[in-house]
């Protein structure tokens, strides 16, 4: 299976370059911004009506039961009443048995008790205690389905607390905040203070800090600063957020605080220093009294279902406490602005990448990567105690991703489909040119014009454009002759009305004839090859069409100039035999762009060195002077066979395309019998072919890798359907050479 995935992640780093190449590259920019920013808008929008909401939740819970484990708080001493005490000492717990417990407690000094049991009949709770003051009771709001909880109505209503927790909805039923001060409507429970809270209260007052409410929304004990929650506060929209609320920072369960049973604590089985100037909390953990909390540690399997509301509390004192006394981090969110600019930041980057990648299974494979990375920074993040989008955040990712590989991929349909139908339109030309080429005494053989660094040998029948003529077409400037050939010649020329007057190549094609006919059929010619360029030349190893013109029954083709030399100059005699590392990379470059090419249908019909420059600033291989349009022009027969009905150089032209039928294999013929000379020093021309098979013979002349050989072979193979019908394909075995 992975063999199975590696190779086909192979085929796609082929077919890469060719992808990254296709059409719009100049208009990437407000492509991507505008889909990043639609979609971005679309999740913003689909976030708010709380859609996404439970995911985001699932989320934090996991990541906050991931987290390391922290040590239990030390300040905390937790008193539970188990099944097991209920069944020894049968519930509802008597105010004699209840006031034994506060005794033996009291007796070892701590510096507060929280009492968090509810009995009907409850009368003299605390009675007899030397510091009563030190004893926090809880009552409960009334709510719809419950009705008010009285608080022991022997305590002071300054030491009662509010026992009730808010779930978050009726979904999950998840515990992830705490209600820490609200206003009551009740007639008995009145208390403006959560249980919780007004333990840390007093247990910090006791040590000189204070709390401070610097306005209705936020407060401060002693110097640490408490900022609550708002409506949209992390992933929550729309919260209701009544009274002071704080996300609760768990302790892992397991690792709250030190615990005992009511039952060790009557038989003296309690270690005093667990409770001297410790806090305190003493209620009930029995299932058959109260289920019990869902938490985000309920859907571990390590943990119960339920927390015991005695847990929950302690784990909202714990968490005040120590962000004040330790300085332990509350957990925190960014503002929306931020948020929103954090996916659009995402949606950014998948657009980037489908962009760039152009392949679904290089995209599948990069894009998981990305994911993956997006889920680690926010889990560091998370450790930090920063709470930021990651489900948004990775569909704004995903979707942008998808949008721009949809657009792009309908784009190259398009332009596919387009260069058909050129292609098509192009044969036509090409037929009809043959006939008229036929009609016409015109016998002359074609003679090929290379873009750049081409001197012919024969004397141009055409008037040369010189420096300080009249600018060709408005703007370009003619700077020196790079070639010529009968009908055409090639020009090197500044573009005058581009900023820096860049240079330029400019092509001057003259038709073969001047009559009306031929002029209509190469006309037509020259557009729908102008039109197949200006496709192609977005790739980087084809030089872009710049502009195309008319002009006095002249055509002009406008490319990019591309500063290098021809391969013709390293595979001259003076430089020898090349080694058969340089034919492979040689071949790999090649392969490259003549796969873009084909997958258009396109055939370039004119492969040799001449037709290859090297960049000088890169290095990269880029093909020019395609053939098609050379048609309008026949020239000598020195290099060109049956000129009226073909196109291309003897030696490297193979034998169906010299007969006027060139195919995509054609192409690749030409290529192999370039790298065959590279690599044992022989031109084409010189090499003898099979008399059977027609082959050609070329082995014996050179020490080369069977490997190599073999591609070599099939590239050249005198029947076309014995060639590899693809550069794609021809380019997968050579890769696995490289390999």
């Amino acid at each position: 299976m992975i063999n199975g995935i590696l190779e086909k992640l192979r085929g796609a780093l082929t077919k890469d370059k060719a992808y990254r190449a296709t059409s719009g590259n100049k208009n990437w920019l407000p492509i991507i911004l505008v889909t990043s920013l639609g979609v971005t808008a679309s999740v913003w929008g689909v976030r708010e009506l709380k859609w996404l909401q439970s995911w985001e939740l699932k989320v934090y819970d996991q990541m906050l039961r991931s987290r390391p484990v922290e040590p239990p708080d030390p300040r905390i001493l937790l008193v539970t009443i188990t099944e097991e005490d209920i069944a020894r000492e049968k519930w509802p717990l008597s105010d004699t048995k209840i006031n034994q417990l506060l005794a033996k407690l009291e007796s070892y000094q701590p510096r507060v008790i929280g009492l968090n049991i509810y009995r009907p009949e409850q009368k003299n709770s605390a009675a007899g205690l030397k510091n009563p003051n030190n004893i926090i009771g809880t009552c409960s709001y009334s709510s719809m389905d419950r009705a008010e909880i009285p608080p022991p109505p022997n305590l002071s209503p300054e030491n009662i607390g509010y026992a009730d927790l808010i779930p978050d909805n009726q979904e999950d039923q998840i515990v992830r905040r705490s209600l820490l001060f609200s206003e009551s409507t009740d007639k008995k429970c009145t208390t403006k203070f959560s249980f919780a809270a007004l333990l840390a209260i007093t247990y910090l007052e006791k040590q000189g800090l204070e709390i401070d409410f610097p306005d209705q929304y936020n407060f401060r004990l002693g110097k640490t600063y408490f900022q609550t929650l708002k409506p949209n506060s992390g992933s929550y929209q729309n919260l209701d957020t009544a009274g002071y609320q704080l996300l609760l920072n768990y302790r892992h369960p397991g690792y709250l605080a030190q615990q005992v049973t009511l039952t060790q604590v009557l038989n003296n089985q309690l270690n005093p220093n667990w409770v001297r100037d410790k806090l305190v909390i003493i209620g009930t953990t029995a299932a058959s009294l109260h289920p019990g909390f869902y938490t985000p540690y309920s859907a571990s399997p390590q943990q119960p279902a339920r927390m015991p509301a005695v847990f929950l509390h302690a784990q909202i004192t714990s968490q005040l406490l120590s962000t004040v006394l330790d300085q332990r981090p509350l957990i925190w969110y960014w503002d929306d602005w931020a948020e929103l600019l954090w996916m659009w930041s995402w949606s950014l980057i998948g657009g980037i990448l489908a962009w760039q990648l152009r392949h679904p299974l290089l995209l599948l494979v990069v894009g998981g990567t990305t994911i993956a990375s997006l889920a680690g920074i926010c889990a560091a993040l998370f450790l930090q105690a920063g709470w930021v989008p990651l489900i948004p955040s990775a569909i704004a990712l995903v979707t942008s991703s998808a949008a721009v590989m949809l657009y792009t991929t309908y784009k190259t349909q398009q332009q596919t489909q387009l260069i058909i139908v050129q292609v098509e339109q192009q044969k036509e030309a090409i037929a009809q040119l043959n006939i008229l080429l036929k009609e016409s005494i015109i016998t002359t053989d074609k003679t090929t014009v290379s873009d750049i660094h081409f001197h012919p040998e024969s004397t141009p029948k055409i008037p040369e454009k010189t420096t300080g003529d009249l600018l060709l077409g408005g703007r370009y400037q003619i700077s020196q002759v790079l070639g010529a050939g009968g009908f055409g010649r090639t020009y090197l020329a500044k573009d005058t009305q581009r900023p820096g007057n860049p240079n330029c190549v400019v092509k001057q094609l003259m038709p073969a004839r001047r009559d009306t006919r031929f002029l209509q059929v190469a006309r037509r010619l020259f557009q729908t090859e102008a039109e197949i360029l200006q496709t192609l030349g977005r790739h980087h190893q084809i030089p872009a069409l710049l502009a195309y013109f008319e002009d006095h029954q002249e055509f002009y083709l406008v490319q990019e100039y591309i500063f290098g030399h021809t391969l013709d100059e390293e595979l001259s005699s003076t430089h020898g035999v090349q080694s058969e590392s340089f034919v492979i990379n040689m071949l790999k470059g090649v392969l490259e762009v003549l796969a873009f090419v084909h997958e258009h249908s396109v055939i370039h019909r004119d492969i040799k060195p001449t037709n290859i420059i090297r960049s000088v600033l890169d290095n990269r291989l880029v093909l020019i002077d395609f053939g098609a349009v050379k048609l309008m022009q026949p020239a000598s027969s020195e290099q060109t066979e049956l000129a009226t009905v073909a196109i291309g150089t003897r030696g490297y032209a193979p034998p169906e395309q010299m007969a006027g039928h060139p195919r995509l294999s054609s192409d690749i013929y030409a290529l192999g019998m370039m790298s065959i000379q590279a690599i044992t020093g022989i031109p084409p021309q010189e090499l003898q072919p099979d008399p059977e098979t027609g082959n050609i013979i070329w082995r014996q002349t050179t020490q080369i890798s069977e490997e190599l050989a073999g591609i070599l072979d099939k590239m050249v193979r005198y029947h076309f359907s014995d060639r590899y019908q693809s550069a794609a394909a021809a380019l997968q075995d050579l890769k696995r050479i490289l390999e």
